[in-house]
């Protein structure tokens, strides 16, 4: 099914104008020379290590442990490469976007390539 043309510009204004909305909702709700409520800050801090979980438990959500190699199995191993690969740059470089990236190309280039 394809949109009309007022459909798409409709579409596309309302995504604009919520992209928009979010990224100004912040300095509406803590003006500057306002304190920041102590529940923001924490969450500013807890936040960043949640997400890095969450993302390793769905990477791992599928990981079939026990299938044998012959039938198709990794053991996981592909993806702990790519953690053990994220892990150390991350804990090398402290830049959360290169990790990510390196770890991601890491696991795809073994799952393309070797399994």
């Amino acid at each position: 099914m394809t949109m009309t043309l007022p459909q798409a510009v409709i579409t596309v204004a309302i995504v604009i104008a919520g992209t928009v909305f979010t990224r100004f909702i912040s300095y509406l709700a803590f003006p500057e020379g306002k304190a920041i409520p102590p529940f923001i800050t924490y969450l500013g801090k807890v936040l960043g290590p949640a997400v890095f979980g969450l993302l390793v438990v769905y990477c791992f959500r599928n990981s079939d442990l026990f299938t044998p190699f012959a039938l198709g199995g990794t053991h996981g191993i592909p993806e702990l490469i790519g953690l053990l690969v994220t892990s150390v740059l991350f804990c090398w470089k402290r830049n959360m976007m290169v990790s990510m990236l390196a770890g991601t190309v890491a696991y795809m280039l073994i799952v393309q390539l070797v399994f």
